[in-house]
């Protein structure tokens, strides 16, 4: 019998992530932390964090256009 310990690989469209990923957002949103964070986010756009946060941004965004078809639209926009 397999160890339950280790995880099976799934492949595309793995279910058991799926389905951790919308428990945890389900509980996110329902324990009412969307406001905070948001306003978390706001405030650090708005101060000294936003240049760094901008920085970031751009670096795994470099990373991930060949996966993201909208990044890599808006990134034909601006040249």
């Amino acid at each position: 019998m397999a160890d339950p310990k280790k995880q099976q690989n799934e492949g595309e469209g793995n279910r058991t992530a799926a389905r951790a990923y919308n428990k945890d957002t389900k509980e996110f949103v329902d324990e009412g932390r969307v406001g905070k964070a948001a306003e978390e986010a706001r405030t650090a756009m708005e101060g000294g964090e936003r240049k760094d946060l901008e920085a970031a941004r751009k670096e795994a965004a470099s990373h991930a256009k060949e996966h993201d078809p909208a990044e890599v639209r808006d990134h034909k926009k601006s040249s």
